[in-house]
C-alpha cells in the first residue's frame, strides 16, 4: 500500500505516540511505502525553525532519507484547484495546504494518513485513514 503522511501524523510519530508508531512500524514491516508531500514538509519545517526542538528535528530528517519528499506537479495544482472550487461550492473554505495535501494523494494514488478527516471528508476520489482511532 502507498501512503501519504499528513503534519499530524508525522507530528505524533515524532512525538513518539505509541499507537500511531505501531501502526507506522506495521506498515513498514509490511513493505508499505510512504511520501511525505511538500505542503507537510513545508509544515515540519518551519515549525522547527519557529521552536527549537532538535531531537524531533533529528528525527524528522531520518524520515525523510527513509520516505521522500514528494514535489507539487501541474497536475497536482490543477486537481486542488478542481477540489477548492467543488468545496467553496458546498460552503466549505478548505486551507490551501490541505487542498494540496488531498491532491498529492489522489494523483499519487496514495492513502492519506491523518487524524483532520473533518478537513478531508468532503473531499471526492480521496482516501484517508485516522491512525490514533
Amino acid at each position: 500500500m502507498k501512503y501519504t503522511l499528513d503534519t499530524n501524523t508525522i507530528i505524533l510519530l515524532l512525538r513518539e505516540n505509541e499507537q500511531v508508531n505501531k501502526k507506522f512500524d506495521h506498515a513498514v514491516k509490511q513493505g508499505d511505502t510512504f511520501i511525505i508531500p511538500a505542503p507537510v514538509n513545508f509544515e515540519i519545517v518551519r515549525g522547527f525553525k519557529y521552536k527549537s526542538a532538535p531531537k524531533k528535528e533529528a528525527m524528522y530528517n531520518h524520515l525523510v532519507t527513509l520516505f521522500p519528499i514528494g514535489d507539487i506537479s501541474h497536475d497536482i495544482w490543477e486537481r486542488a484547484a478542481d477540489i477548492y472550487v467543488d468545496l467553496r461550492r458546498a460552503g466549505r473554505t478548505p486551507e490551501d495546504a490541505d487542498l494540496l495535501i488531498a491532491a498529492f494523494s489522489i494523483i499519487n494514488n496514495c492513502t492519506l494518513i491523518t487524524t483532520n478527516t473533518k478537513h478531508f471528508e468532503d473531499i471526492d476520489k480521496l482516501v484517508h485513514i485516522d491512525w490514533t482511532l
